[in-house]
């Protein structure tokens, strides 16, 4: 079994799309008219056969109430891998990112959190 899709609740699928491809460098995969949104899916710019990420509107009141609740509560909704977090950090406070926790130790690992702008913390690990 293998996780192929795994979807972001987005309070805006196109403004979700800007950020997600020109702040931190995704490529659409997948754009598909569902009635009045869209399967709109990303992938990693070098690996675009891996998992897909989707940008799922978050239209349902559940998706809206569980999205603002983590958001108000500091969780981030998913987890993206860099492989330098000090670089992509200064590259993406150089592109406007808004970080709410900068790079910071915790173990063998090193996190830091950002706002996505469509409603989610994101944290980027450095293993």
């Amino acid at each position: 079994m293998n996780i192929i899709v795994n979807s972001i609740f987005v309070q805006d699928q196109a403004k979700a799309l800007a950020f997600y491809t020109e702040k931190l460098g995704f490529v659409k995969k997948e754009d598909v008219p569902v009635g009045k949104y869209r399967w709109l899916t990303l992938v990693a710019p070098n690996d675009q056969e891996g998992t897909e990420l989707l940008l799922e509107p978050d239209e349902h009141p559940a998706a809206k109430d569980y999205q603002k609740r983590i958001f108000a509560e500091g969780i981030p909704a998913t987890m993206f891998g860099v492989a330098d977090i000090e670089k992509e950090y200064a590259s993406l406070l150089e592109k406007g990112v808004k970080f709410t926790i900068a790079p910071t130790k915790t173990g063998d690992v090193t996190i830091a959190v950002f706002d996505d702008t469509c409603g989610n913390l994101i944290q980027i690990i450095q293993r």
